[in-house]
C-alpha cells in the first residue's frame, strides 16, 4: 500500500479523500484521483507515517521481539485541512472525505474539525469500517466523482456501499485488540479460554466476536463460510486481507472464487497496513465482502 498526496492526483470537480487504513493500492488511488492521508504509527518509541515510514513488515518483525510497544493515532486536523486546501486550490469544487469507523479512531473527528474551515465544501463520511471495508466505499465514491456525479451523490454512494459491505477476520490472539481498546477485556478472554478461536467482524463500526471455534483450522474454514454467507445471493466483490501471509490469502481467495462462481466480479488480495497490523496482531487473515448494487454505472 502506498500513500498518494493530493498534489500528485488529477483533481475532479468532486475530490475524494480517505486515510491509509483503506489499504488501497497506490496505483488505484492515483488512477482514480483519491488523496490518501497517512495515519501516525509508533513502534518501540519511533514514530512514522503508515505506508511511508512504517510498513506492515516492520510491525510483523516486532511481534517476534521481547519488547513490543505499538501505538497509533489520528492525523491532526491541520494535516487534513492542508489536504483539503490543496484540492480546492487545484480546482475541486467539493470534497467527500471518507474515513475509518469513528468507533475505532479519531480520524473522522479530525476530518470533521478540518471541514469546518471550508464552509460546506467538505462532506465527511464515516464508513463504520476499516481496511477494504472502507476501501470499497472510497473506490465507488471516486468512480462516481469520475463520472461527474454531484457531491450529494458521491457521498450517498460512499454511505450506501459502506452499508452493503461486511468485514470478517481471524487473528491468533485478541491481546493486541484488547491493548488498543478495540475489544473488551471480557471478549479478549475468549482467546485463552479452552483454546477457543474467536472470529470477529465489524458491526456498527465496532469490532465484536462473530463466532467461536476450537482450532485455527476450523476457524479459517468458518471464516470462509461466513464470507460466503455474507454474499447471500448477490453479485459481490471481495477483498482478502493478510499480514505477511500471501500464500494463505491466495488460497482463501481461490476457494472463494470457486464458491461464488460467476457472482464474484473482482477479488483484491491486500496486505493490511501498519495500523491494522498493530491492532490485530499476528496471524491476521480477513475477508471483506461487498454486495453489488450501490455503484453508479
Amino acid at each position: 500500500m502506498g500513500i498518494v498526496s493530493s498534489a500528485t492526483v488529477a483533481v475532479m470537480s468532486v475530490a475524494v479523500v480517505t486515510d491509509s487504513t483503506a489499504c488501497l493500492p497506490a496505483e488505484t488511488s492515483s488512477r482514480l484521483g483519491i488523496s490518501v492521508v497517512p495515519l501516525p504509527v509508533t513502534v518501540n518509541g519511533v514514530s512514522g507515517k503508515e505506508g511511508l515510514d512504517v510498513m506492515p513488515v516492520d510491525i510483523a518483525k516486532v511481534f517476534g521481539q521481547r519488547r513490543i510497544e505499538l501505538s497509533t493515532s489520528r492525523p491532526s486536523p491541520a494535516e487534513l485541512e492542508s489536504v483539503y486546501a490543496d484540492l480546492v486550490d487545484a480546482g475541486a469544487s467539493d470534497i467527500v472525505s471518507v474515513h475509518l469507523s469513528q468507533e475505532l479512531s479519531g480520524t473522522y473527528d479530525a476530518a470533521s474539525t478540518a471541514a469546518t474551515k471550508f464552509d460546506s465544501r467538505v462532506t465527511v463520511v464515516d464508513s463504520a469500517n476499516a481496511g477494504m471495508g472502507l476501501g470499497f466505499s472510497v473506490l465507488e465514491a471516486a468512480r462516481a466523482a469520475e463520472s461527474g456525479e454531484s457531491v450529494e451523490t458521491v457521498a450517498r454512494v460512499a454511505r450506501d456501499v459502506a452499508g452493503s459491505t461486511r468485514t470478517l477476520f481471524y487473528v491468533d490472539t485478541l491481546e493486541f485488540l484488547r491493548r488498543g481498546g478495540r475489544i473488551s477485556a471480557a471478549s479478549a478472554l475468549l482467546g485463552t479460554a479452552l483454546s477457543v478461536k474467536p472470529l470477529l467482524h465489524v458491526d456498527k463500526g465496532k469490532v465484536v466476536v462473530k463466532d467461536k471455534v476450537r482450532t485455527q483450522t476450523r476457524a479459517l474454514s468458518r471464516l470462509e463460510s461466513l464470507a460466503f454467507e455474507a454474499g447471500r445471493d448477490s453479485e459481490v466483490d471481495v477483498a482478502v486481507h493478510h499480514l505477511q501471509a500471501p500464500e494463505r490469502a491466495e488460497a482463501l481467495a481461490q476457494r472463494l472464487r470457486e464458491r461464488f462462481g460467476e457472482r464474484l466480479h473482482t477479488v483484491y488480495e491486500c496486505e493490511v497496513g501498519a495500523v491494522m497490523a498493530a491492532h490485530c496482531g499476528p496471524g491476521l487473515l480477513g475477508v471483506v465482502v461487498k454486495r453489488r448494487g450501490n455503484e453508479v454505472n
